[in-house]
């Protein structure tokens, strides 16, 4: 089963009210549960493949002075016109196509539809998300190489 099957086979259960799905070709089994607002999604498989290690993350502590003088300079924006590109599936978000190349958006840049905007790798595969609008990139809403949900908020786009 291919990547494309398995976005379809969870739009499928999304669209359909379905509670849950499983579905075994081989030794490549998949169940799709919607109990919960938010989906998920268990992939069984073989047992020859390796798992890589989780990273960890330190945060450096913040201090509550920056914290508020931050927060008061902070002009309030008005989210209402803006557009949210969301995460077309499961997987690991990367803002460059390779550690050593530059970053494909940044926040200010302006975009057009069909432009690479990131890339998210699910099963191995690095699969890359094109925009599907133009405007300018307001935020971008996850940090680079980290996991990522079907549907999830990725980028704030100002369509004007």
């Amino acid at each position: 089963m291919d990547l494309k099957e398995i976005q379809n086979l969870i739009k499928f259960v999304s669209k359909s009210g379905v509670s849950e799905v499983s579905m075994e070709q081989g030794d490549f089994k998949i169940t799709i549960k919607t109990d919960n607002p938010v989906e998920q999604v268990m992939v069984q498989a073989p047992v020859n493949m390796v798992q890589a290690q989780p990273q960890q993350m330190v945060q450096p502590p913040v201090s509550n002075e920056a914290t508020t003088n931050e927060n008061a300079a902070a002009p309030v924006e008005d989210d209402s016109k803006l557009i949210t590109i969301k995460s077309p599936m499961i997987g690991t978000f990367y803002r460059r196509p390779a550690p050593d190349k530059d970053l494909f958006v940044n926040v200010g840049d302006s975009i057009a539809s069909g432009d690479v905007i990131c890339i998210i790798e699910a099963m191995k595969l690095f699969n890359e998300i094109e925009s599907e609008i133009s405007g300018k990139i307001v935020k971008i809403l996850v940090d680079d190489q980290t996991p990522v949900e079907y549907d999830q908020p990725l980028f704030l786009v100002d369509p004007s």
